[in-house]
């Protein structure tokens, strides 16, 4: 360690520069996280809010909750207290009121108001929840477009305009926010008849494929692997995430690498005084090590203030424990491309060195 210390402070530029690219790294790394973790949660927060457990939907919607249409033939004569119709279907809405006609892409979900999903897993932060058809209950996040308790609001360019009573936390699907109303505006709006009564049923316990013989059942990890490019989209980061890593692999390993190329005389001439060759391998490991920590540690710094400057519009979602395995992945990593110029410290011939 003494070794490696009295180097970097030696060719302190040198260094520095070595660990400001692995910083960046690092910083690019856990960004491209966060982001990946922030679109999921946005994919996925509200089915998360409700306890999902199980869904059954249609046979034939392929695991989509908005294709899905479930009619009362299908259904037991009653659902018991674990289980919840819910309707879903994309909206468009626009401020009904006002000379700035705000449109903003939505998921409506038409719910039971007797059913637990409204009763117990609606979670608001401000306002009340809707109490008839004409109000609605809608995702926090569009306070921060304008809108307020009270405003009027219409969905698809309709004649009826809906007030907002309620704002929603994790009221988000498929990274749109969600306005909550009664499953018999959903049928409106979705344009079904009464024999529909709902998109699926989703229960917060594991309820048997038998509840439903003819429905088709899925886990809330099946379902939510069906959701509209979840899966290519987390595989896209994973593998941007990945590369990254066999990146800084790379970086270390040549930079070592050339650095021990040209300190390949000094080594001899340590190697000539009698220095065991473990002294000069401990240093070269030591070096990796510190170069991989500082540039770590610089890089979850950056990250944080990233992510306390971020707007919230920007989805993006920090893992702390996420971060700092990937940073100790980074250093293993960086502690296996030092192994290249480790190869060539074991294999140096003193004589030979000093002739050439």
């Amino acid at each position: 360690m003494f070794l490696a210390l009295k180097e970097i402070k030696h060719e302190k530029f040198r260094y520095v520069l070595i660990a400001v690219m692995i910083m960046l790294v690092s910083y690019l790394m856990f960004i491209l996280m966060g982001m990946m973790l922030g679109l999921a949660n946005e994919n996925k927060v509200a089915i998360n809010s409700w306890g999902t457990r199980t869904v059954f939907l249609n046979k034939n919607a392929n695991g989509s909750l908005s294709q899905s249409m479930i009619t009362q033939a299908q259904l037991p004569q009653k659902l018991n207290r674990h289980e919840a119709l819910v309707g879903q279907t994309p909206v468009v809405l626009t401020r009904a009121t006002g000379t700035h006609k705000h449109k903003q892409n939505a998921q409506l979900i038409g719910l039971d108001s007797r059913q637990f999903i409204a009763q117990k897993r609606l979670h608001l932060v401000a306002g009340r929840q809707a109490k008839n058809d004409r109000e609605i209950v809608v995702d926090q996040g569009l306070r921060a477009q304008g809108y307020h308790l009270g405003d009027r609001v219409r969905l698809n360019d309709g004649g009826q305009s809906f007030k907002i009573v309620g704002f929603a936390k994790d009221a988000k699907l498929n990274v749109a926010p969600v306005i909550y109303t009664s499953l018999a505006n959903w049928r409106k709006l979705r344009g079904v008849g009464p024999a529909v009564v709902a998109s699926g049923v989703v229960a917060d316990q594991n309820v048997k494929g038998s509840a439903f013989p003819g429905l088709s059942r899925l886990t809330v990890k099946q379902f939510i692997n069906k959701l509209p490019g979840y899966t290519a989209q987390n595989n896209t980061f994973t593998f941007m995430i990945a590369f990254l890593m066999v990146i800084s692999l790379v970086i270390i390993a040549v930079f070592l690498y050339i650095l021990t190329m040209q300190k390949m005389a000094n080594y001899a001439v340590l190697r000539a005084q009698g220095i065991p060759a473990r002294h000069l391998v401990n240093a070269t490991l030591a070096q990796a090590a510190l170069l991989m920590f500082c540039g770590v540690i610089g890089g979850i710094v950056f990250t944080w203030i990233t992510q306390l400057l971020m707007p919230t519009e920007v989805p993006i979602l920090m893992s702390w424990p996420a971060i700092a395995g990937i940073g100790l992945a980074l250093v293993a990593l960086g502690m296996v491309g030092a192994l290249l110029p480790v190869r060539m410290i074991l294999k140096i011939d003193p004589v030979a060195a000093l002739n050439n």
